[in-house]
């Protein structure tokens, strides 16, 4: 029975990997957050098959003493924001001989984990991260397609989230952490400079109509011009299903970028507190989509569209898939590779898919058609 160690486990996303795991008789959950009655509670609240515990936990404190003492084999880390965060987590857990995971999606973070890789191999651990959206789901919907083109030039994607599945106070802290600042992105070849929910467009979705996006900071605008190459653009945009909400942040982005104000994450719980009272407007529908542009073997134009739409605000769900996956896997007896890399090339799309089947999850798939964006 392997035993696996949620730090956050009392928040949006811990407490759904939580559910998911419960039920695996080769797993026993530890949840841990900043109060031991409210993790004790939550684990007791999960009727696992092997009874959970609760754990008391400091991201502040001496993590390697906590580890040693809760005797995890294995670290899932959900703790945002990552922007700006240190490795002290990813450390303790070497530390301590367990395996880690982490759900970032913050560009230096993730794309940074490799220096911990002979540390970690030393240790005959795995450190992985960004064991979320991005940049795994991302990759992988890329190497499904990408034996479709002869040549793949162009990824242009992004994620939309629902007004009634709107995401806690560290997801929107780390949204807001990049708004109106620069940067830096692959685009027709070279290295361009853009700023946080800027480039203002839109794309329609099948069912969900037409959403606003506008760029933002991801792991993958470093991670994928190496990974694949011929890739002459890496475009990606976050937005709201509410215009109202994505013009008016829009609108900030530009205090920012003057430098007129120091930063939209400094005042975080109080705009998602105005962003929550319009939940009623919402139709808790959120999507993900990704466009891919290239040639075909023949050097004809092409494009693949593939749309994801989730419903009843199981959207927030998503991010938790890998985790989920690979902890499920590790408990099962699959060994993790020792080595600290970003969470690339371990599920396909087709294994991600299948982890949504019991949500109220669509995709959709276009190819060729010409559509304006």
């Amino acid at each position: 029975m392997r035993r696996i160690l949620l730090l956050g486990g009392t928040g949006n996303f811990g407490t759904h990997i939580a559910r998911r795991l419960a039920g695996d008789p080769n797993i026993q959950l530890l949840i841990a957050g900043r109060s031991r009655a409210k993790a004790e509670s939550a684990a007791a609240r999960l009727k696992a098959v092997n009874p959970a515990e609760g754990h008391e936990m400091d991201m502040a404190g001496d993590l390697a003493a906590a580890f040693a003492a809760a005797r995890p084999d294995l670290v899932i880390h959900t703790v945002g924001p990552f922007q700006g965060q240190p490795y002290r987590v990813a450390e303790a857990a070497i530390a301590a001989g367990a395996h880690y995971l982490d759900l970032a999606d913050a560009r230096a973070f993730v794309t940074g984990i490799d220096a911990l890789d002979e540390r970690a191999r030393a240790a005959g651990v795995a450190v992985i991260s960004g064991a979320s959206s991005v940049p795994c789901l991302s990759a992988a919907i890329i190497d499904a397609f990408r034996p479709r083109f002869g040549a793949l030039s162009s990824v242009d994607y992004g994620i939309s989230t629902a007004a009634q599945g709107i995401s806690g106070l560290a997801t929107a802290t780390a949204i807001l952490s990049y708004v109106g600042r620069p940067i830096r992105q692959w685009r027709a070849g070279a290295w361009r400079v853009t700023h946080g929910w800027q480039g203002l467009h839109g794309e329609t979705y099948p069912e969900l109509g037409r959403r606003l996006f506008g760029d933002c900071d991801i792991p993958d605008l470093d991670l994928f011009p190496a990974r694949y190459e011929g890739l002459q653009t890496v475009r990606f945009g976050a937005g709201h299903e509410l215009a109202l909400i994505h013009l008016g942040t829009w609108a900030l982005s530009w205090p920012v970028r003057a430098h007129l104000f120091p930063g939209l994450d400094r005042i975080a719980r109080f705009l998602l507190a105005a962003a929550r009272l319009l939940d009623p407007i919402g139709t808790g529908r959120s999507g993900l989509h990704m466009i891919l542009g290239g040639t075909d073997e023949a050097g004809a134009p092409k494009t693949i569209r593939f749309y994801l739409i989730a419903r009843q605000g199981h959207g927030p769900y998503i991010p938790c898939v890998p985790a989920i996956l690979l902890a499920s896997r590790f408990a099962a007896g699959r060994a993790f590779t020792p080595g600290a890399r970003p969470c690339l090339d371990l599920i396909t799309l087709d294994e991600y898919l299948a982890a949504l089947a019991d949500l109220d999850v669509s995709t959709f798939v276009l190819e060729n058609e010409d559509r304006r964006h």
